[in-house]
């Protein structure tokens, strides 16, 4: 395995770290000799961190950090310090460093940071190495990377050159069309059309010359003949959305199609043979409303045939950023404006969000996030909507949604301490130990936070950071 290569800037004036060298084992350094060439020398070499160690502040910590990210917007960047100030390290933080450390914390938390800034680095050039060279050109369609995302993918890639008819399920704004795109790209019916029909769009006259077409005369207005969706579709794919609202009536004659592959226009009794795989999506659960009497059995199990979930966006946290970028590089094309970064506190507190709506919610708060930027190359958590709470900007905890997937809790009291032990460890976490700057994270004066770390400790809770 190549060994992580670390472009490394050692201020002279700075105080040894102890073991330092044996803190690095297993990465391979790249000494630079200034901060302004370090920036310089990362865009030769293809390193997978920059780490800035010496006395700080530097003066020029923010501009060599700006440098970085103008060469590469993902660089990860790490400062360590023998004295790092809360300030010092809010302000780097708030500039796109991924870690800022004190040098008593070096040891443990130096190394953990390292790996995990080189595992960011190369999942974000995988997943870009992977997007220009794929042989799937489907799978730019469905961006992460997240254990939940690559069941889809997978069973896109079975299924997607087979004939078979799939249901697509999934909350309102998961991406199922984008899942339903790519099946169709990943068959052999790629170079034909895929034609879309919303089921709950239309009254139920309307839906039905939509999908099998009409001759003149049919019904009042039809002044013309007309093909339908299926015959549009032919040789290709039809995705029919919301599949749940369509009506029972409607429901037998979709079933007499997808049995026989011969639909009727209205008004018409001559057969015509259609060569259509079919698509089918909904946000309800269809086995209950086949309970309800509201959707027929057979028309059901004919539809799922192969069945795809689509994760919602909680249950794949680790695609935010992603879709973040993605969706903000999406954005700015079609707006014509230079590209704009969001700053690691705002990619934060977007992975701690809920997100009912979605993919959809998000590149919605996206758009707003780039609109409300202005002229401003950098994107803040303000600018999503997000609640400008200091406890969230940086420092984002999730709290169980569900009962039975919390901790044995017998009290409020007993709650709110574990709430409190989960933003305490996050803040440290973050500012690398440093008390001082995980309490103005927290917005708490820096001997509330000691005396909460001490009662933590005295309950063996918390370990002392």
């Amino acid at each position: 395995m190549i060994p992580p290569k670390i472009l490394c800037f050692k201020r002279q004036s700075a105080t040894p770290i102890p073991e330092l060298e044996q803190v690095l084992m297993g990465f391979h350094l790249i000494h630079a000799a200034g901060e302004w060439e370090s920036a310089n020398q990362a865009s030769l070499e293809s390193v997978d961190c920059v780490l800035f160690t010496g006395s700080m502040p530097s003066p020029d910590a923010v501009d060599a950090l700006g440098a970085l990210h103008a060469i590469d917007p993902r660089m990860p960047v790490i400062f360590l310090a023998p004295e790092m100030r809360a300030r010092d390290a809010v302000r780097l933080i708030r500039a796109g460093a991924h870690h800022c450390l004190e040098y008593r914390d070096a040891h443990p938390a130096l190394h953990d940071a390292l790996a995990n800034a080189v595992e960011v680095r190369r999942q974000a050039l995988r997943a870009r190495a992977r997007a220009a060279a794929s042989s799937e050109p489907w799978r730019e369609l469905l961006v992460g990377e997240s254990r939940a995302m690559e069941v889809v993918v997978e069973a896109i890639r079975l299924i997607g050159p087979r004939r078979c008819t799939v249901l697509i399920t999934g909350e309102t704004g998961t991406g199922k069309e984008m899942v339903a795109r790519a099946l169709h790209m990943a068959s052999p019916r790629a170079h034909q059309p895929m034609v879309s029909i919303n089921c709950s769009a239309l009254p139920e006259n309307l839906l039905e010359a939509e999908l099998f077409g009409h001759v003149k005369g049919a019904f009042t207005g039809a002044i013309g003949s007309r093909i339908g969706r299926f015959e549009q579709a032919n040789r290709g794919t039809l995705f029919l959305d919301e599949i749940g609202d369509m009506p029972v009536e409607l429901q037998a004659k979709l079933l007499r199609v997808l049995q026989d592959r011969e639909i009727q226009r209205l008004g018409s009794s001559d057969n015509i043979r259609v060569d259509v795989r079919v698509l089918a999506a909904t946000n309800v659960n269809l086995a209950e409303r086949v309970r309800q009497g509201r959707f027929r059995e057979d028309l059901y199990y004919r539809l799922n045939v192969v069945p795809i979930d689509v994760p919602p966006l909680r249950r794949r946290e680790s695609d935010v950023p992603l879709l973040t970028e993605h969706f903000v590089h999406k954005i700015c094309q079609l707006e014509g404006i230079s590209l704009k970064r969001v700053m690691p506190e705002a990619l934060l507190a977007l992975r701690g969000c809920p997100w009912p709506g979605n993919v959809r919610q998000l590149e919605n708060a996206v758009e707003m996030a780039v609109a409300m930027s202005g002229d401003r190359e950098t994107l803040y958590a303000g600018d999503f909507g997000l609640a400008k709470l200091p406890s969230l900007e940086l420092v984002q905890t999730r709290v169980h949604a569900d009962p039975m997937e919390a901790p044995d809790w017998t009290d409020f009291a007993t709650a709110v301490s574990h709430f409190e032990h989960n933003m305490l460890q996050r803040a440290l976490s973050k500012t690398g130990g440093n008390r001082t700057a995980a309490a103005e994270l927290l917005g708490m004066k820096r001997t509330t936070l000691i005396m909460k770390l001490r009662t933590f400790e005295g309950s063996g809770a918390l370990r002392a950071s």
